[in-house]
This record gives structure tokens, sequence and C-alpha cells, in this order.
């Protein structure tokens, strides 16, 4: 029996860590591994998602217990440093904690080769045994539909001829929202629309700049279920990924699924999962990103978008079943 812990459930539940566990419910239903989630069921396996206090604790007593724990690693210093306020000044303390927390683990699971390789850069984590298997999207869900076009110009009051440049994440920096911004001001004959929402309140001076001059032409309405998502991203003519760091990008993946338009930040956690102006294209900065926008929506670079598919089928929820079955078969070899 596995047993998924996860600590503030509500907190991080619209986050993308809250997708990632709701995907890995589904990646063991897939491969008929028994798991629960309350932690006061008998269990063999501790799979812990979260690194706040209590989980660190429940982990530790774990531990003591001779429980075997996979240890998912979701977040990095670099991922963390350019989040919320205060971000730089507390990084290294995060990295401490974090790899306090993961070192409990008899196997650290993190979603990419890319977060793989800065874990094990870690030196409190050098003598870990370190894995990655993607958080995976559910690819049965993500399919492309003729009326998501029309639904979502409908759904905005826009008209049926509008090109759409959709963004997805939470109001922080390092997702790229002020650079989404400021393209939607310097590309005022397309309509911009973010989903995703967490409080100003918590964002730094830039973001909250940001928000105070919006342009006319961009549109935030919020966190959107998943039904939101796909039609957006169904009828969107292109998704814009700006963000400067990752440890996997979902966001990405489900519009791999969805055949788009894809403009991506040329940063390093896409090489060798993606390749520009092969199924998405990317951009360094304002200036490419203004330019590349252009070229795509007005049709002069080729679209890249029937090349896409295969990058999400590659991460479906069966496949992640069965890799983290691997893991836990391999915690008793």
């Amino acid at each position: 029996m596995v047993l998924l812990y996860t600590e503030g459930e509500k907190f991080i539940g619209k986050s993308g860590l809250g997708k990632a566990i709701k995907h890995q419910m589904i990646a063991l239903d897939e491969e008929n591994v028994l798991y629960t989630t309350n932690p006061h069921d008998s269990y063999d396996i501790l799979h812990i998602n979260t690194y706040f206090p209590k989980s660190y604790l429940f982990a530790k007593r774990a531990k003591k217990q001779g429980k075997k724990i996979v240890y998912h690693a979701h977040s990095t210093e670099e991922d963390y440093r350019d989040g919320f306020i205060m971000g730089h000044a507390t990084s290294k303390l995060f990295k401490k904690w974090i790899c306090k927390c993961y070192r409990l683990g008899d196997i650290i699971v993190t979603p990419t080769p890319y977060s793989k390789r800065i874990l094990e850069g870690y030196d409190e984590l050098k003598d870990k045994k370190i894995v990655d298997i993607s958080n995976g999207i559910d690819i049965s869900f993500f399919k492309e539909n003729k009326n998501y076009r029309k639904n979502l110009r409908k759904r905005y009051n826009l008209s049926s001829n509008t090109k759409i440049v959709l963004g997805i994440g939470l109001y922080i920096r390092r997702k790229g929202i002020v650079d989404f911004i400021e393209l939607a001001r310097r590309l005022p004959d397309y309509t911009f629309i973010w989903y995703g929402y967490s409080s100003l309140k918590a964002a730094t001076s830039d973001v909250r700049e940001a928000f105070k001059n919006l342009p006319k032409n961009i549109i935030f309405p919020g966190y959107g279920e998943k039904e939101l998502i796909r039609e957006a991203l169904g009828g969107c003519d292109l998704y814009l990924f700006p963000t400067y760091e990752e440890t996997e990008g979902i966001p990405l993946i489900e519009a791999c699924a969805m055949k788009c338009n894809i403009l991506v930040r040329d940063i390093p956690i896409w090489d060798g999962m993606v390749e520009d102006g092969v199924n998405v294209y990317k951009a360094k900065n304002i200036e490419e990103f203004t330019e590349k926008i252009k070229l795509i929506l007005e049709n002069e670079l080729p679209s890249l978008k029937n090349n896409t598919r295969k990058i999400a089928e590659e991460r479906d929820l069966k496949i992640i079943g069965k890799k983290l079955k691997d893991v836990y078969e391999s915690l008793y070899q």
C-alpha cells in the first residue's frame, strides 16, 4: 500500500503541484497500484509530495518506523528564486530546507532530466538516488474539437476573426507575466488571454507595477478548470510560454496534446524535449518574442502544430503509472 501524502492541499490545489498530485492518483489507478491519501491508514511506502514542516516531520517519523520513502522533488532553488516577494533573499535557506526534506527519501523522483541534473548538482544530495519521471497528462482528455475556437471567442465577446495569444500560470515573475503584458502592449492587433491566478500581494514589485497599467487587448479570467484550459488551448492561435524557469511546465505538454502553435522562451529545460523550428518556436528576449508572434500569427512562419502531439503522448499517465510502479518495486530489490 502506498500513502500519497500531501500537506496544504487547499493551498496548493490550483497550482502546478496540485495538478501533479491529481495526475499521480490517475496514473496509479491505471496500473492498479493500491494507494491511500489518508495518513491514518496502514501503508508500506510513503510517497510524499510537499516540503512543508508537517511533511518533513511525517517523513521523519516514517523513516524511524522503517517505512520506504519516495520523496517527490517538484521544486528547486532555481524555480523558487523568481517566484514571490523575497524569493531572492530567501532562496539559499529554501534550498537548504528542501534538501533536508528530500534527503529523507530512499529515492527522489523529479519531473525532468533537467531538474534531475540540478538536484544532482546540490552537494547535499550527491549520495542520493534520483530518477526523472514526468508529472504527465491525461492524453485522452486533451483532444481537438472544432467548436473550441468559436466557443473561446464567444466566451469573451470577441469577433470570429480575432487572433488570440494564450498564456497560463500564476501571477509571478518567473512565469514571464511581465513580458506577456508588455507583448500585449506592443501588439495591439491581437488579443492576449492569461489563465491562472495568485495574489498580487505576494508578487514581486515588477509584477504589481505591470498590473497597474494593463493594455486594452489583454484579458485575465483568473483560474481556469481543466475544461476551460482545454477550450482555450484548442481555440487559441498561439500558446505563448515566456517562463524563465521550470521543473517541467505541464501547460506546455497540454498545448502539445492540443496541437497548438507554440512559442517558448529559449531556456535549458526545453533542450531535448522540444526543438526550435521542428515542433515549437523559441525566442530569447522581448524583441524576438514580438517578431516571432507576428510571423506566426500572420502565417509567415510555417505552422508546426502537427508535430507536437507525440511529445504529449510520451508523457501519458498510463506510461507514468508504469514508471512509478517500477520505482516502488525497486525499493524492495
